[in-house]
């Protein structure tokens, strides 16, 4: 979100998932293992490519959907600004570039190109491994097939260099003049199906819904006369790693974790469970008993997605409602009712809401992109695409149609920084963390499931046989993997769809974490976690 917002002005996926089937003629799918992830996207790519579209997949995993590749790049874990200034490097040099759309609509080209043409094919393959003839025929591909579209996700943004990847991406597109038309754009594919809503509705340490920034007067006096109430903060609050260092260090008392499992979700979960045992108070709500609640002074049962009335936003910006089929058990209550007693119980006012509708109709108030949203017109037409400045307005399938949010597009001249922590004698391996289909995020539903977890019922660890050669596995079915921070025993899986000297675990299994093992080192900007790259070591466990 932030290196998009400050590329273009907006920090949502620009594009909708249909055009892909119907208007796009080239992917550039990076960071993204689609079709395990992101599946119903994935059929979209997927009937594309049956009518002709070109697929570039570039990914140090060989994930699935590189079986529909055309070009399929390799790069060493972490070097993406390298490989996509590789890429610009080749269209600006062999004249690809649409020059017509970087006059016009962007700026900031000439600073961009100073960066960018120190990275030569040749240079990108001394960091990255990619082959630089290789590199050069993904490049034209891709700025030759318009319109292009690039996908990615948590591979992309999960690394200390994570808004400078997405500031690079943006600067591909710009480039080639693939934003602000159908079927192509820049599209990050969200992690779960309401990611976009609550950073819409300001789930966000910075921002009012709407990403009406908390450091402005104007929107801060807007809420506090929609809201009734006086000196709402002015400066930004903690990010999730932020709040958990500031408990660890008595900064922050009290802490209320809402649909999220941070004791196996977070980096350095060792650490994250130290910090979280020295809250005063910790207050849970969710749908099951999770790692997180066992933590937990109070427990609040929330309601599932078929117990409770009101909207998702889906990564693309799709609004769309949701409807009670079943009453909540016990005393579980949709979060909304949950909060608004709470409040209520705290004194505060406003919060005399009796339906999700009621809410809607603030939310299309205060903001702007939401200003056309209701639930009849939701119920009249399926769904509406932010933004909807009116009741009126249709809607917006793509973004940035004739000009950015911003006015002009920005070009950022990025340089290739290396991940926080890189293999040494001691750790030699990169591991980097992972989805599988048959299980989702935490797994507290899935693994509930009993014909999901009869899939995919326990943790692994794929490594390359190589690798397994090097450090005597010798059949050896089970391995302890350590970094500096933790230690866990896995399953091992030996394939070449791990490069040598990397090695991927599937992060949903509490009872061998993935994250035990993974580090917080944050991005400056964004300061989202270094998932992906971490140094470990990999020793076989001998049956007894």
């Amino acid at each position: 979100m932030a290196g998009l917002a400050a590329a273009f002005g907006s920090g949502a996926m620009t594009n909708s998932v249909p055009e892909f089937s119907q208007y796009t003629r080239c992917f550039l799918i990076t960071g993204s293992n689609t079709t395990e992830a992101h599946p119903l996207i994935a059929s979209h790519v997927m009937e594309a490519k049956e009518r002709g579209a070109k697929i570039i997949v570039i990914d140090p995993r060989e994930v699935q959907i590189g079986l529909l590749a055309d070009i399929y790049l390799r790069p060493r874990p972490g070097t993406d600004v390298a490989w996509l200034n590789g890429l610009m490097n080749v269209i600006v040099t062999e004249e690809l570039a649409d020059q017509e759309f970087i006059e016009k609509r962007t700026e900031g080209f000439e600073e961009m190109w100073e960066v960018v043409k120190e990275y030569t094919p040749e240079r990108v393959e001394e960091i990255t491994g990619i082959p630089a003839d290789d590199l050069r025929a993904a490049a034209r591909l891709y700025a030759q097939n318009k319109p292009a579209a690039i996908l990615y996700a948590m591979g992309i943004t999960q690394h200390t260099t994570g808004t400078d990847n997405v500031k690079s991406i943006a600067n591909l597109a710009m480039l080639t003049g693939n934003i602000g038309i159908p079927g192509a754009g820049v599209n990050p594919l969200r992690g779960q199906n309401n990611v976009q809503g609550a950073c819409d509705m300001g789930g966000l340490p910075n921002v009012y819904p709407g990403y009406q920034p908390v450091t402005s007067p104007e929107a801060k006096a807007k809420f506090e006369s929609a809201w009734g109430v006086e000196s709402l903060p002015d400066q930004p609050g903690l990010t999730v790693v932020e709040m958990v260092n500031a408990a660890g260090e008595g900064q922050l008392r009290a802490l209320y974790i809402m649909g999220e499992n941070p004791l196996v979700t977070d980096p350095d979960i060792n650490h994250t469970k130290e910090c979280l045992e020295k809250l005063e108070l910790l207050v849970v709500q969710d749908i099951f008993p999770t790692e997180t609640a066992q933590l937990a002074h109070v427990i609040l049962p929330g309601a599932s997605f078929a117990e409770k009335d009101g909207t998702f936003t889906a990564t693309d910006r799709r609004i769309q409602r949701v409807r009670k089929a079943v009453n909540p058990p016990g005393e579980a209550k949709a979060d909304w009712e949950i909060i608004c007693e709470l409040a209520k119980k705290l004194g505060a006012k406003g919060f005399d809401f009796s339906s999700p509708e009621e809410i809607m109709a603030e939310i299309a108030k205060v903001t702007p992109s939401y200003g056309g949203v209701t639930y009849e017109r939701l119920d009249k037409e399926g769904s509406l695409q932010w933004p909807v400045p009116s009741v009126e307005h249709p809607g917006t399938p793509y973004l940035h149609k004739e000009k950015f949010t911003r006015g002009l597009g920005r070009f950022h001249a990025v340089h290739f920084r290396e991940a926080a922590e890189l293999p040494d004698e001691e750790y030699p391996f990169i591991l980097t963390t992972g989805r599988t289909m048959f299980q989702y995020h935490a797994g507290s539903m899935t693994r509930r499931s009993p014909k999901l977890e009869q899939e995919a019922p326990e943790p692994y660890v794929e490594i390359n046989p190589s690798d397994a050669e090097k450090i005597g596995l010798n059949g050896a079915k089970r391995v302890r993997v350590s970094s500096r921070r933790g230690s866990i025993e896995v399953a091992v899986r030996l394939t070449e769809r791990i490069k040598p000297g990397v090695v991927f675990i599937p992060f949903h299994y509490a009872e061998a974490a993935a994250n035990a093992l993974t580090h917080a080192a944050l991005d400056p900007i964004a300061r989202i976690p270094e998932y992906k790259i971490c140094a470990v070591k990999v020793e076989p466990v001998r049956s007894p």
